[in-house]
């Protein structure tokens, strides 16, 4: 959950719902399957808090995760297993649960 203002998928406009969507196909299909640890934080209406801490703002919402998007492309010479320890460590060192 964040604590900022954020817009819900619900009362989204044209321009967020395209910003949501559009980014989401760059994201391997796993990405795609819900983290059971995560579902008493994110209500089942919602985007993950992440995305939706950057409602207010669709443009930078869609590039700031289309580009971590591309960065997980199968075709750069990082495996998945290098991108979930740099993102593991990451989160270990910022004290995120994600």
């Amino acid at each position: 959950m964040t604590w900022i203002k954020t817009i819900p998928p619900a009362q989204a406009d044209e321009k967020l719902l395209n910003a949501m969507h559009g980014q989401m196909h760059m994201y391997p299909a796993e990405y795609q399957i819900p983290v059971e640890s995560l579902a008493e934080h994110e209500a089942a209406d919602q985007a993950p808090s992440i995305i939706m801490s950057h409602s207010l703002l669709p443009d930078t919402l869609f590039h700031s995760f289309a580009t971590y998007g591309t960065l997980l492309s199968p075709d750069l010479p990082l495996t998945r297993r290098q991108h979930e320890l740099i993102a593991a460590t990451v989160s270990a060192l910022n004290d995120c649960f994600y």
